[in-house]
Order: structure tokens, then sequence, then C-alpha cells
């Protein structure tokens, strides 16, 4: 079964971090800001220094080249960077086709120029790029600061059904106590330089 394990991570000022993330599950973390969320999701990514040991179903980060785990390990970054012009130009062979009814856009969304997309749009976009790849794993970086309330609810069931569909290890940065009491299954808080676990199983 898929599963996300942090052993011990130490990034920035946060260290020790100790988690597992079950295929199908959400856990939330917050925090201050500043705190090192973001920074926590990086690290797990690759994409950022740190010390401890990440594992997804039971290979080791250190055992794969950085490219072939993140396509493994899909993130969302609060803002995401788009390369090409056109919108379609960022998702491979006919996942732009496939582009769910739950985003909201319409076919020609692919034609269009990524200048003309709202940050909002951009982030509706960038889930679907990220999932798009096929990943195991999940980390979302408060994936709906850009939306409004009923398009955030609408983006979250889609989100939830997605992860428990392909049986999705996700780790979710969150900062609204509504938000993280409808999606997770467990919620850690970082205080100081720990994450503590606030409410779901250890």
């Amino acid at each position: 079964m898929t599963a996300l394990r942090l052993e011990n991570v130490s990034v920035g000022a946060l260290a020790k971090v100790s988690l597992a993330v079950p295929g199908g599950q959400v856990v939330c973390v917050s925090g201050p800001s500043g705190s090192g969320k973001s920074r926590l999701l990086r690290a797990i990514a690759d994409l950022e220094p740190h010390s401890g040991r990440i594992s997804l179903s039971g290979i080791d980060q250190l055992a794969l080249a950085a490219h072939q785990w993140r396509l493994q390990v899909g993130m969302v970054p609060a803002d995401s960077q788009w390369w090409f012009d056109e919108v379609g130009g960022h998702f491979p062979g006919t996942t732009g086709d496939r582009l769910p009814l739950a985003l909201g856009f319409p076919p020609e969304v692919m034609g269009w120029s990524v200048s003309r997309l709202s940050s909002g749009e951009r982030q509706r976009l960038a889930l679907w790029r990220a999932l798009a790849r096929e990943p195991q794993a999940l980390l979302l970086d408060e994936p709906t600061a850009n939306l409004d309330g009923d398009t955030t609810i609408s983006i979250e069931n889609w989100l939830l059904d997605e992860i428990h569909r392909r049986q999705l290890a996700t780790l979710w940065v969150a900062h609204d106590p509504a938000q993280i009491q409808r999606v997770a299954d467990a919620h850690y808080q970082i205080d100081g330089t720990r994450l503590e676990l606030v409410h779901g199983s250890d």
C-alpha cells in the first residue's frame, strides 16, 4: 500500500519531523506564516536541502534521481510556474483534453495564453497538471487560497474524490480551520521547531 513516510526530517527551523501519510488519506499541516510549511513540502519534493529519511511505498528518496522522484511525488506550490505561452503546452499527450468539468473551464482553455489566466485559474489548472502526471503522492500548498468560497468547496470535493480514487498519499498545507475540518484525516500544527499532532492518528 502506498505510504509517504518522514523519519527525523529536519529542514530550516523544523527539527526531527516524523509522520506517515497513508495512501488515500489527507494529512493537513498548519502553522504561522514563515514557520516552515512550504519548506517542508519542498524538502519532501527534493527541492530543499534537508536531513532525515523520506520514502514512498518503501522506496527511499535518495534511491531515485530527483526528476524521477518528482514524477511520483507531485507538488503544487502556492504560486505555480508556467513556462510556455499557451496553457496546452504544459499538459502532456491528451491530458489537456480530459480536463475535469469540476474545474470549470471550457475545452478551448488549452489554447488560451497563460498571461490571460487569473491567479485562481492558474491554481486550478496547476492541480490538474500535477494529477495528470499520475503521481503516487500529492503535496498541496494552500491549493484553494485564490478561490472564492463556492469554488473552494467544489475544488475540495473534486480533489478528495481524486485522492480517494487514486489512493494518493496527500500532505495539504492549509490555514483555514473549517477547511482542515472538511478535508483532513489528520492535522499537524507547527509549534516552534516541532510538528505537533492536533487530531488524527500518530
